[in-house]
């Protein structure tokens, strides 16, 4: 079993909830589907931003990435019984805003980010009793990569710029370097 390292006091708080004993025996099976849930997230999408901006242009992905990442999250959704998506401490889509657990543990991974530790492998889950029910919450870190850089960098395009002011009016999701933490899938799953 997998051990996870709180270099965070309000994550470790968070983790000490009481879990009950019959979620501990399943939570390292749900953690897998999590684990496979998110490949499939990342993949379909970085597949179609690809396409799209090959095809297109990277004006034309901000079109794709708008329409495509909600429907492959409900997809994914739809299949698995997993609540998927993705949000970010900069917002481009406000519909993707997190909420204060998924805050925290969005701040832990930039704490850990700044202590050294790989974004590609950032992950963090808990068993949580919320709404009535159990769920298992996960978090897998989004590292700013090559194709982010083309509408999420530092120099964006003039074009890219303004078909995104024209989409996203309050966008904040630019500025990022190669290796940052530019957000993270957050996926919920009743137990």
């Amino acid at each position: 079993m997998r051990q996870m390292i709180f270099p965070s006091l309000a994550l470790a708080a968070m983790a000490l909830t009481h879990t009950p004993l019959w979620a501990q025996d399943d939570t390292e099976a749900r953690l897998e589907q999590a684990r496979g849930a998110v490949q499939q997230f990342a993949q379909s999408l970085q597949n179609e931003l690809k396409t799209a901006v090959e095809e297109g242009g990277p004006v034309h992905a901000i079109d794709v990435c708008s329409q495509r990442a909600p429907e492959i999250a409900q997809e994914i959704s739809d299949s698995t019984g997993i609540q998927a998506g993705r949000t970010s401490l900069q917002l481009r889509n406000p519909d993707n805003a997190p909420d204060d657990w998924e805050r925290d543990v969005l701040n832990a991974f930039e704490e850990r980010l700044a202590a050294g530790e790989d974004p590609k492998t950032m992950e963090h889950h808990e068993v949580r009793e919320d709404d009535g029910g159990w769920q298992i919450r996960y978090m897998r870190a989004i590292p700013a990569g090559e194709l982010c850089m083309t509408c999420h960098g530092t120099e964006v395009r003039y074009d890219v710029e303004q078909a995104l002011l024209r989409k996203y009016p309050d966008d904040q999701a630019t500025g990022y370097s190669e290796g940052q933490i530019r957000g993270a899938f957050t996926l919920v799953q009743p137990m």
